[in-house]
């Protein structure tokens, strides 16, 4: 037999018990799990925008929006609206932040 077969020979036996040794091994076990956090939730997004506030206000009212503003209170935004018509009529309208519904 050849040096060069020899040495091939010797390096697929040797991977092959190498193969044969670490498929034999028991799986490693799962990484710890983390402890929880405390359950604090801070929203801070709300899931309608000023912008789309104030269209639907106008919309809804067929009124111009001349101040709008967001009051935050509790983890909660409400837009507050001031609203001005066509004969003059101002009035103030509150719009939900998280639902869009006017209250």
């Amino acid at each position: 037999m050849s040096p060069q077969r020899f040495i091939v020979l010797a390096a697929l036996l040797i991977g092959a018990s190498a193969a044969a040794a670490y498929s034999e091994r028991p799986p490693s076990p799962p990484p710890p799990v983390p402890a929880p956090l405390p359950a604090v939730v801070v929203l801070t997004a709300a899931s309608m925008t000023m912008d789309q506030a104030v269209k639907m206000a106008e919309q809804h009212f067929h009124a111009r929006v001349v101040k709008a503003e967001a009051q935050h209170a509790n983890g909660h935004t409400v837009y507050v609206l001031r609203l001005l018509n066509e004969s003059g009529r101002v009035w103030t309208v509150r719009v939900d932040a998280s639902s869009g519904e006017l209250l």
